[in-house]
C-alpha cells in the first residue's frame, strides 16, 4: 500500500525512515484497456464469470484507495462491495468514454461520501502494535524503530482524514494512487485547475496539522 512521503509534503522525518510508505513508482494516467472492454463485453452477453475477473483486478486496488477516503478498513469493505455490486447492475450504462477503473472509483467515492454523511461517526484509525519484545532479524528495523514508524503512519492517516472530502479525494488519488491531473480530473468530475488548486490545499493543510510531528524543511 503506498501512500504519500514524506518528500511529498516538503518535510523530512526525525529519526529513521524517511517515508511513510513506498512513493508510487510512476503517475498513473487512465488509458483504454482492451482486456476491460472484452470482459465488460463478456459480462454484457450473459458470462457472469467475466465480471468476476474485472472484480480480482481491482478489488485490492479499489479497498487500498477506500480505506484512506473513509478511515476505516470495515468502512472501506462496505464500500468496495457495494460499488461493484453497483458496477454490475449499471453495467450496461458504461459507456467507456473513461476507464472502467475510473469510472469503479467514482462509484465508490460517491458511496463512500453519502456513507459517512450517513453514519455521521468519527473515523477509526488502525492503532499502532506494540513491540513483540523479540530481537530483530537482520535487515529489519528494531521493535522500537517500527513502534515510531508504525505511529507516524497513524498521525498521517488521521490528518488526512481530518481534511475536508474535496481535499481528502484529490489528496489520495494524487498522492496514494499515483493519478495524474487529467485522471483526476475526470474521475472527480473537476476542471484540472481545481484539482491543482485543492491538492495544493491539501498539502497546506496536512503540512499545518503535522507540524510538531514531522520536521519540515523550509
Amino acid at each position: 500500500m503506498t501512500v504519500a512521503t514524506y518528500g511529498s509534503l516538503g518535510c523530512r522525518a526525525p529519526g529513521p525512515g524517511r517515508e511513510l510508505y513506498a512513493q508510487p513508482s510512476r503517475l498513473i494516467c487512465e488509458q483504454p484497456v482492451t482486456e476491460d472492454a472484452q470482459l465488460i463485453q463478456r459480462t454484457l452477453d450473459g458470462q457472469s464469470a467475466a465480471f468476476g475477473e474485472l472484480v480480482r483486478k481491482y478489488q485490492d486496488r479499489l479497498y487500498n484507495m477506500m480505506v484512506h477516503v473513509t478511515g476505516s478498513r470495515e468502512d472501506a469493505l462496505d464500500v468496495v462491495q457495494d460499488a461493484f455490486v453497483h458496477a454490475f447492475v449499471k453495467l450496461d450504462t458504461f459507456r467507456q468514454n473513461s476507464t472502467f477503473y475510473t469510472w469503479l472509483y467514482r462509484i465508490a467515492f460517491n458511496a463512500a461520501v453519502d456513507q459517512r454523511r450517513r453514519l455521521r461517526r468519527a473515523v477509526s484509525v488502525e492503532q499502532a502494535r506494540g513491540a513483540s519484545g523479540q530481537e530483530p532479524r537482520d535487515g529489519q528495523p528494531r521493535p522500537e524503530e517500527q513502534l515510531e514508524q508504525q505511529e507516524r503512519q497513524r498521525l498521517v492517516r488521521q490528518a488526512i482524514a481530518r481534511l475536508s472530502e474535496e481535499h481528502r479525494a484529490v489528496l489520495v488519488l494524487r498522492e496514494i494512487d499515483g493519478c495524474c491531473y487529467e485522471t483526476i480530473a475526470e474521475i472527480l468530475e473537476l476542471p484540472i485547475g481545481t484539482v491543482r488548486s485543492r491538492l495544493h490545499r491539501a498539502r497546506l493543510q496536512l503540512r499545518e496539522q503535522l507540524k510538531g510531528v514531522l520536521v519540515f524543511d523550509e
